[in-house]
């Protein structure tokens, strides 16, 4: 069994319906509940992974980790479609993460609410530029890894939920809005929504 360090909404979402998706039991622990946790991870960020002796804690390395093995259709073996899902992996956490991210740091560190909206609504705007890219590539299909949802989309969707947060306008095209939408709908993603709801819960 797996055990992850999460926060409840955060990109740890992810992994954990990543890991159902592949089968693999995991144990969830809040993060913000643990005192300790900066002693595993002294960035404080989740996700962290544990793995027997292994302690994973950047969210595209325990993607891949876990990817790389238990075999499904969420990794293709063909090595060109491969290349094709690590890159769209790549773009999920370290491009539209990031820009998420800004919303979150402008947030919490711009007090004057003026210049905060600019830059917030300034940010929003380099979403929708990448939102705008997602969906162009999903023109002749369904998801990004074709027929079926990949990890990627599956990254892409907790993202996606995060623009409710602010005050800013999120515009997402019809068919990326489809993929999100599909996505969350897996019983797997529902599972991992109500088992952190759960979690929630009991603190």
């Amino acid at each position: 069994m797996y055990t992850l360090y999460y926060s409840q909404g955060a990109c740890s979402v992810a992994t954990q319906v990543v890991l159902r998706e592949l089968g693999q039991e995991v144990k969830i622990i809040d993060a913000q509940q643990d005192d300790n946790f900066k002693k595993i991870n002294p960035v404080g960020a989740v996700p962290v992974l544990i793995d027997g002796n292994k302690t994973l804690t950047e969210g595209a390395a325990i993607m891949l980790h876990i990817l790389n093995k238990h075999k499904s259709p969420l990794f293709p073996e063909n090595e060109d479609d491969r290349l094709k899902s690590i890159q769209d992996i790549m773009f999920a956490n370290a491009t539209m993460h990031p820009a998420y991210g800004r919303l979150f740091f402008l947030a919490q560190h711009v007090s004057d609410e003026k210049v905060k909206q600019v830059t917030l609504n300034a940010a929003a705007e380099n979403i929708n530029q990448l939102w705008q890219i997602i969906e162009s590539q999903l023109a002749s299909k369904n998801f990004l890894g074709g027929d079926s949802p990949s990890a990627a989309d599956i990254m892409l969707t907790v993202y996606s939920r995060w623009g409710t947060y602010f005050p800013v306008d999120i515009i997402i095209g019809e068919k990326t809005t489809k993929m999100l939408t599909a996505v969350q709908a897996m019983p797997n993603f529902i599972k991992t929504d109500q088992a952190e709801q759960a979690m929630s819960a009991k603190l």
